[in-house]
């Protein structure tokens, strides 16, 4: 009778060590995966000036132009100071866009909003433009070096005559606002209650611009 060899089975100590070396493998290769990182809060600058109404309205088109921002604002992440001329950025809050995005829209509605011209357009349009409101964002911030901490915000403007190719006037509007409280969110506030002066300030200084013009016969009133 031919003999059947079996094969002998490892020793249970070697199959408990073989089990701890898979696991230990295992945990690992699980410790390499990155770690699940937190969406960013996201904040919105919606600002909605006071109500700033012409006396009469203009037979006039005025375009707003895209907002440009100055280096360092052109990002959504939310920009801050601990001391001069050094700037930081959040890192779990940042802008839904880049703030100077979110202005030029802004700008538009609280002109439309005025009822001093005949319309307010943005690029591109198909309507020849008689002014165009040209703006470029060259500071917001919240800036912790002063106590409590206030947001800084400056926008400097230039309203052109399309028609006559020339620059009409050019200013630059500051606000600076105190923050409800020293965080991220306090700021948003504050950016949005400094930016609510800046947009009355704006539309305040188009439409006496635009009566300039019409006081030296550029343009007349629409009856």
């Amino acid at each position: 009778m031919r003999a059947t060899k079996i094969a002998n089975s490892p020793p249970p100590m070697v199959r408990a060590l073989g089990m701890l070396a898979l696991s230990v493998l295992f945990g690992a290769c699980t410790g390499l995966q990155p770690a699940s990182v937190a969406p960013p809060n996201l904040h919105v600058l919606d600002a909605t000036p006071a109500g700033v109404m012409a006396t009469e309205k203009r037979d006039l088109v005025l375009e707003v132009s895209a907002t440009r921002a100055w280096p360092g604002l052109d990002t959504p992440q939310m920009a801050y100071l601990k001391r001069p001329h050094e700037v930081n950025y959040y890192a779990n809050n940042r802008w839904a866009d880049a703030p100077a995005r979110m202005v030029s829209p802004l700008l538009a509605r609280a002109l439309e909003q005025t009822g001093a011209f005949r319309a307010i357009v943005q690029p591109p349009t198909v309507a020849p433009p008689d002014l165009r409101l040209v703006s470029e964002l060259i500071m917001l911030q919240q800036n912790f070096a002063a106590v409590p901490s206030r947001v800084e915000l400056a926008l400097r403007v230039q309203l052109l005559d399309v028609r006559g190719k020339r620059v009409l006037a050019t200013r630059t509007f500051e606000a600076t606002e105190t923050a409800g409280s020293d965080d991220a969110y306090g700021g948003v506030v504050a950016a949005n209650a400094a930016l609510q002066r800046v947009l009355g300030e704006v539309t305040a200084f188009c439409i006496a611009e635009a009566g300039t013009l019409r006081a030296a016969g550029v343009f007349a009133p629409q009856n």
